[in-house]
C-alpha cells in the first residue's frame, strides 16, 4: 500500500494490516522518525482513502522488523509468564503401605534364595543343584520314580550333563532340597509375622531377609529349624531356659 506519513511528502510502499481494532501493523522500510507522526493511505493517483493520523504510538516492535502502532497511546506489555504450580509434596507412605512393600521385598528375596539352590555332598564331592519351580517339579517326579522302585535315576547338577544317580544319592538330593525349600518358606513366614506386628517405621526398617527374627515372631517350626542349625535339640534349650 502507498503510505504517506504526516509532515512528509514522501510516499512509501508498505504492507498495512489490522491485527485488531485500535492497532495497525506496518511492514517494510519505515524511517524511525516517521513512526510517531501518524500516516495516510493513498491511491495510485495520490488521493487519500485511509486516515491513520491517530496511530502515532509505537505499540510493539516485532522480531521480523515490522511495527504495530496504536491509536490510543497504549503500548504492548508482555504478560507475566505463568509459573507452574509447584508439585505438591508427596504424602509420606502409611505404616500399612510400607508393610505391603516390605512383604513384597521379603517374598522376592525368599524366592531368589530358594531358586539359587543347594550344595549337596555326594560320593564324588559337593554338587550344586538349582531349585527353580521347574527344578522342584523335576525332583517331585524323582520321588515318584523312587516310590515305584527305580534304582537309577537320571538327573544333573548345574552346568553338567545328565547322569544316573543311585536311589540313595537321589534320596539325599531330594531330602536336602526339601529341607532348603521348607526352611526358607518357614523363615519367610515368620518374617511376615514380624512385619505384621511392627508398630513403627523404624522397626520396619530393621526387618530384612536374613535378619534374626525375634523369638515372639518365631513359629514352632522355625524354632525347630534354628535349634537344628545350632545343633542343639530344642528340648535341651528349653530345659536350660527353665533352669536359668
Amino acid at each position: 500500500m502507498r503510505v504517506r506519513f504526516l509532515g512528509s511528502a514522501e510516499v512509501y510502499d508498505l504492507a498495512v494490516t489490522i491485527p485488531k481494532p485500535g492497532l495497525v501493523r506496518l511492514e517494510g522500510g519505515i524511517p524511525e522518525e516517521k513512526l510517531t507522526t501518524g500516516f495516510e493511505l493513498l491511491t495510485a493517483k495520490g488521493s487519500v482513502y485511509g486516515d491513520y493520523r491517530a496511530y502515532n504510538t509505537i505499540y510493539q516492535r516485532l522480531e521480523d522488523g515490522s511495527v504495530i502502532l496504536s491509536n490510543d497511546g497504549s503500548v504492548y506489555v508482555p504478560s507475566e509468564p505463568v509459573k507452574p504450580e509447584p508439585a505438591p509434596e508427596p504424602e509420606p507412605p502409611t505404616l500399612e503401605e510400607v508393610k505391603v512393600e516390605k512383604r513384597q521385598e521379603i517374598s522376592t528375596a525368599c524366592e531368589q534364595t530358594i531358586y539359587s539352590g543347594i550344595m549337596v555332598e555326594m560320593p564324588a564331592g559337593f554338587e550344586h543343584f538349582s531349585l527353580t519351580e521347574k527344578d522342584q517339579l523335576n525332583l517331585f517326579g524323582k520321588q515318584v520314580q523312587l516310590a515305584s522302585g527305580a534304582e537309577r535315576l537320571e538327573y544333573h547338577q548345574d552346568g553338567h550333563p545328565c547322569r544316573y544317580y543311585t536311589a540313595e544319592e537321589m534320596q539325599v538330593i531330594i531330602a536336602a532340597a526339601t529341607e532348603h525349600v521348607s526352611y526358607h518358606t518357614t523363615y519367610c513366614n515368620s518374617l511376615n509375622m514380624w512385619v505384621a506386628g511392627a508398630e513403627t517405621m523404624k522397626e520396619l526398617e530393621g526387618i530384612f531377609y536374613g535378619a534374626e527374627v525375634p523369638e515372639e515372631y518365631q513359629s514352632e517350626v522355625l524354632k525347630d529349624y534354628l535349634a537344628k542349625i545350632m545343633e542343639e535339640p530344642r528340648e535341651e534349650v528349653e530345659e536350660n531356659e527353665t533352669v536359668s
